[in-house]
């Protein structure tokens, strides 16, 4: 008999967890509820769920502050709701490191979908060959959300691995931000952009990225990030001599045109 998902529900409304509770356990998950922020740090270090759905407002400590602390230490993917649906909110919920985020009112069967979709998300290393990308000193693995720096395992959370594996598997390509939000977080993005900029300042300093590790997350300003890699570490300092350099001419500039009869 297989063990059940368990399913951290944080919300200080009592019919958010029964109608929830409701539709997860008839999809097979154990429910855990919490009804305020203190109470949900205390069952989330208990119980270690799954998932965490976690309201934006709620008593003794807001669910940023739970968000913010439970990033600290765990990967756990988290769904933030809310009755707010100013950008403001939403985009501190990104730069936290939040999976996805849900305004009230909501349907209880769009939350268990959501439920689904991210834990299926980070099932994927059971079922799918490992796919490790190495760079140096640099090694991903997006099947289990393992990054390694010189051998050693970074803290990085689930969006910010998902960021760094989606620049590092297209070395060179600049991606848009609206372009990150929408591959990373699965669906269209309108509005403010910061959180990708936040996500990509933290994943800098996680790295802690040395200049002759041969490799480095660029801006391009106005547009968006790219990741370069230099393959050896003395090409950095080619190619930025390189890039100095005036254009060579092709060698149809050097070919005279026959004069017309």
């Amino acid at each position: 008999m297989s063990v059940k998902q368990q399913i951290l529900i944080c919300d200080d409304q009592h019919i958010i967890h029964e109608t929830l509770g409701v539709y997860l356990r008839n999809e097979g998950f154990e429910c855990i509820s919490a009804f305020d922020g203190e109470q949900a740090i205390e069952e989330f270090n208990r119980k270690k769920p799954n998932l965490v759905i976690l309201d934006l407002m709620m008593p003794k400590k807001s669910g940023m502050d739970v968000c913010r602390e439970i990033r600290q230490n765990s990967s756990v993917p988290i769904i933030m709701l809310t009755a707010k649906s100013e950008e403001i909110d939403r985009v501190l919920g990104l730069e936290l490191g939040a999976d996805d985020y849900i305004v009230k009112p909501f349907s209880a069967r769009e939350v268990v979908a959501r439920v689904k979709a991210v834990l299926r998300r980070y099932s994927m290393q059971e079922t799918e060959p490992a796919k490790i990308l190495h760079y140096g000193n640099l090694e991903i693995n997006i099947n289990n959300y393992d990054v390694r720096l010189n051998g050693e395992r970074l803290p990085l959370t689930p969006k910010e691995v998902e960021i760094l594996q989606l620049l590092a598997s297209h070395p060179g390509k600049v991606f848009s931000r609206e372009k990150i939000l929408s591959i990373v977080w699965g669906y269209e993005y309108y509005g403010d952009t910061r959180a990708v900029d936040t996500q990509i300042k933290r994943i800098r300093q996680k790295l802690q990225s040395a200049d002759d590790c041969g490799w480095e997350i660029k801006t391009v300003y106005g547009v968006g990030y790219r990741f370069e890699a230099y393959g050896d570490p003395d090409d950095r300092q080619d190619n930025e001599e390189r890039k100095k350099l005036p254009e060579t001419p092709k060698a149809y500039d050097f070919v005279e045109e026959k004069p017309t009869e």
